[in-house]
């Protein structure tokens, strides 16, 4: 078993996360801190949205920051498979990590894209509906990955990869419900 360069863990994206963010104190009424507050990842919500500049000062530019780090996170996967991919040497792994880049694809190019837009016209619901579908995409990759690559190094990252990009599309969904609950 190869040890890949590319490999890297889903604790220590994490924890990189997390040191972004800023020491000083923000008051009880911060859009961000109310808004995440609400998300089941609260830390993983305010590590992602907290570092931009300039940051989010309504809850339109709020949830369009969060689904660009969404966007960012499955662009950024799909990248490390086409990685995966030229560096496999097991024609099974190859198939099974091709399949994912295969689903990836539309999502990162297409679909995810199209939700942003959608959510900047304030139409949340198909946001909300192109991200369940984004992690249902993330589901059968990992199935994929399960059964061809269990106990191989890179898919251990992959499966970390893909549960940092369903937390985080579990707090853009619940910012996006939080937005259209308040409007």
């Amino acid at each position: 078993m190869k040890k890949s360069s590319a490999v890297t863990s889903q604790p220590s994206l994490y924890l990189f996360l997390l040191l972004l963010l800023p020491l000083q104190a923000q008051s009880s009424d911060d859009l961000i801190d109310t808004v995440c507050k609400q998300t089941p990842f609260c830390d993983l919500c305010e590590a992602c949205l907290r570092p931009l500049t300039p940051s989010p000062s309504d809850s339109k530019s709020l949830a369009s920051a969060m689904a660009n780090v969404v966007l960012g996170n499955m662009t950024d996967t799909l990248s490390y498979i086409q990685s995966l991919i030229r560096h496999s040497h097991d024609p099974a792994a190859e198939r099974a990590l091709a399949q994912c880049a295969e689903l990836y694809r539309p999502v990162v190019r297409f679909n995810i894209p199209q939700a942003i837009e959608a959510m900047q016209r304030g139409e949340f619901g198909f946001a909300l509906y192109v991200l369940g579908d984004a992690e249902k995409q993330t589901d059968s990759c990992q199935k994929r990955i399960n059964s061809t690559m269990a106990d191989d190094e890179s898919s251990v990252a992959l499966t970390a990869r893909n549960q940092l990009f369903k937390n985080l599309c579990d707090v853009a969904i619940s910012v996006f419900k939080s937005l259209m609950n308040s409007s």
